[in-house]
């Protein structure tokens, strides 16, 4: 149908409020008026809902939207109504629905009075709504979110690849497809497969000036995060982990440290999904922690900050997900927690898939790894990877404001560009760098390529170094990846010109961020800060007046590792006291008090700014196994019982008794010990400890004598001892 400019901002303004259009809106909407074809790619932000919702309200019959997520469904059909007086406007149609609601849903169809349904992919296939659709007068098709068409694309769903054939089969109507992301193979991809090749593709630059990015080594990223979150209080923001498991914890330990924060997962049930990110976006909370199927389409114009707890499979994935940052180019600050481990852990969960597919999460992974360690800026390399020149820096990522060192990059361009042609350009870049460092990997041996002039050429440098290298010819446009051949790298034509008359070009050298290795093994728990040698004196001090004057050993005060812990510390205060390692509430309480007050002294006297400071509260894990013990102890179950019930062995359940009473747990074992053991010697044991300076078992059984006492038993009575003195 043709319509006149002045009609079609009249229709804007009338349904939707707005007085101009954005970007590409308005020609991809005349596009779909005139019944073509329209393959639109526009990035997070861009208005790309509007590209079918204005057209379907102008034109006659119901637009069928395609989309893949019941709660952006939900979302984009609360939207759609808000703007019109007829609730029948929009629908939806999936498995969330009862019997009458799906009646009500295909008599407003019929009815023509629904403009836009909404259906899954999976809907779509179902005969009984392919029979039901064979009967609407569908004036056109938009399949939404369409990269998840494509096996390259970051959320691959076989469904979405049955669309061509069902559409065929209900009635052929022009079509639309929509993503923020899609690179040229993934374009490429899409087009095929809707068999919509001839489609007018309109592209909106994924430049997103507003948003600010930056990659930080994944050094104590909960606690970052936290201190994150609490300078930018009230703000809106999305976290995204890669793992149910991570996105519950990390929840959980936001809310304990006073952020109102919810999980989003696909595990959770469709009601309590439902519910968290319509809190989220009445602002009830103000974090959603989620994996990646929360916000796809999700309409929060002021959500400030995407944080990525974990690096993302791809850079589609990635792009997207900070897109939602900022939609209102109002500030979006897009902080991504990086370590390699991460990305060995995403490629061992590949393993067991069909070859060709570990081969394309591979590629893609490598990708994310080149985009994270490198130092250029961030969005032009975000940008050059979804086939898009930008030729200034954006002055406002991490890279950009905090520039490393540059250094003429001319001769090793060369030597690279060489060596690209001498593997005759069929090779990835990390085998042509593996190639010029001189690492005869597998594949390189294979290929003869150990053989090679170019072989070790630029072994001075590492391959790390010729993979920065190599990306940064990449972003130049000397060298371009062949999209059809799994990104072989091949000389563009400013390559070769460039062989013939080089020029200087300043490169820059790659972050590393694995030199202090991951959250998992740093930060945390005694033993990674350092310990402050004068406090530790004054500490052991006041432990030795205070056993002395109890009749204790040291030990049963308090053991090393917490009078370590406490140097690290400094707890203040009771409750600080019981975080402390081997301090439980008991301990804290019998003998904590002087302790807190000679740490407060000593803070004060020194200026010392705690590390409790910053701490963040963690979500308490009472061990089921833990609970077990105490309650069995408790009904006086034999510790033989005990540990075959819960498949242990018995020198592993005294693990568990002993990390329970050093934690301040008064447990009371005398049922079992007067049943096992012989009255005294279960007394010299006791006085034995009474007396010795360590705790040590070994020192035990040497003073008692091997042959006479186990070491089951002077364990058992060493718990009875701690736990009656030390409790």
């Amino acid at each position: 149908m043709d319509i006149t400019d002045k009609q079609l901002v009249k229709s804007l303004k009338n349904y939707f409020g707005f007085d101009s259009f954005k970007g590409n809106q308005k020609i991809v909407i005349q596009n779909v008026l005139r019944g073509n074809d329209s393959f639109v790619l526009m990035p997070t932000g861009g208005g790309k809902s509007l590209c079918y919702q204005l057209p379907a309200l102008i034109m006659g019959g119901t637009a069928i939207v395609i989309s893949p997520l019941i709660a952006l469904m939900k979302n984009q059909v609360d939207a759609m109504r808000s703007f019109s007086t007829d609730e029948g406007v929009a629908h939806f149609l999936n498995s969330s629905l009862t019997k009458n609601a799906i009646a009500k849903v295909k008599e407003d169809v019929l009815s023509r009075r629904t403009k836009l349904l909404y259906v899954a992919p999976e809907s779509l296939t179902k005969e009984e709504n392919i029979e039901f659709l064979k009967n609407v007068k569908i004036s056109f098709y938009a399949v939404d979110e369409a990269h998840c068409i494509s096996e390259w694309g970051h959320d691959f769903r076989p469904e979405y690849r049955r669309i061509r054939p069902i559409v065929n089969q209900i009635g052929n109507a022009p079509l639309i497809a929509l993503t923020a992301t899609a690179t040229p193979k993934v374009q490429n991809d899409i087009q095929k497969n809707l068999d919509m090749e001839k489609a007018e593709v309109f592209k909106s630059s994924f430049r997103r000036a507003n948003l600010y990015y930056q990659i930080r080594p994944k050094i104590n990223a909960t606690k970052e995060i936290i201190k994150f979150i609490s300078a930018n209080k009230g703000k809106s923001g999305i976290i995204y982990c890669l793992s149910r498991k991570k996105v519950e914890e990390l929840a959980q330990t936001l809310v304990v440290n006073n952020i109102k924060a919810l999980p989003y997962h696909a595990g959770m049930d469709a009601t309590t999904r439902s519910r968290n990110q319509d809190m989220f976006l009445m602002e009830e909370a103000d974090v959603i922690v989620a994996t990646i199927a929360f916000g796809m389409g999700i309409d929060k114009p002021d959500v400030r900050f995407v944080i990525h707890y974990d690096i993302p499979k791809s850079l589609e994935g990635y792009y997207q997900e900070t897109g939602r940052a900022g939609r209102d180019d109002g500030e979006g600050k897009c902080i991504a927690f990086y370590s390699y481990k991460d990305i060995q852990k995403l490629e061992k969960f590949m393993q067991g898939k069909p070859v060709a597919e570990q081969e394309i999460g591979k590629q893609l992974l490598l990708e994310t790894v080149a985009y994270a360690e490198s130092s250029v800026c961030r969005p032009k390399l975000l940008l050059n990877y979804f086939g898009e020149v930008m030729k200034e820096n954006c002055g406002n990522c991490d890279n950009c404001l905090h520039p490393k060192d540059k250094f003429e990059g001319k001769d090793f361009i060369i030597l690279a560009l060489k060596t690209i042609l001498g593997v005759q350009e069929r090779f990835k870049p990390e085998h042509v760098a593996n190639v010029l460092a001189g690492v005869a990997t597998s594949a390189v041996k294979t290929y003869k390529h150990h053989h090679s002039e170019y072989f070790g050429a630029g072994d001075e440098k590492d391959s790390k170094f010729w993979n920065a290298v190599l990306r940064q010819t990449l972003v130049a446009r000397l060298v371009f990846k062949d999209i059809e051949n799994y990104g072989l790298l091949k000389l563009s034509d400013a390559g070769r010109e460039y062989l013939k008359k080089p020029y200087s070009i300043m490169l820059t050298q790659d972050h590393d961020y694995d030199l202090a290795g991951d959250e998992e093994t740093a930060g945390g728990g005694s033993g990674t800060g350092a310990v402050d040698e004068e406090i530790i004196l004054i500490l052991k001090d006041l432990r030795k007046k205070m056993a002395r004057k109890l009749g204790l050993p040291p030990f049963v005060v308090f053991q090393d590792p917490s009078l370590d812990d406490m140097a690290i510390q400094y707890p203040v205060s009771i409750e600080e006291m019981q975080n402390i390692v081997g301090v439980g509430a008991g301990k804290a309480k019998k003998f904590g008090k002087e302790f807190i007050e000679i740490i407060k002294n000593y803070v004060e006297e020194n200026e010392i700014i705690r590390p409790q400071d910053m701490v963040v509260k963690s979500v308490v894990n009472k061990s089921g196994v833990k609970v077990f013990i105490i309650q069995s102890i408790d009904r006086k179950i034999a510790l033989t019982d005990i540990a075959d019930a819960k498949k242990l062995e018995m020198m592993d359940l005294i693990d568990e008794i002993e990390a329970i009473v050093h934690s301040g747990t008064r447990l009371n074992i005398d049922y079992y010990l007067n049943e096992v053991m012989d009255e005294d010697k279960m007394e010299d044991i006791f006085e034995y400890f009474r007396e010795a300076e360590s705790e040590s078992i070994q020192e035990a059984l040497d003073e008692l004598g091997e042959d006479e006492y186990s070491e089951e038993n002077i364990r058992l009575v060493r718990i009875k001892f701690f736990s009656e003195l030390g409790n």
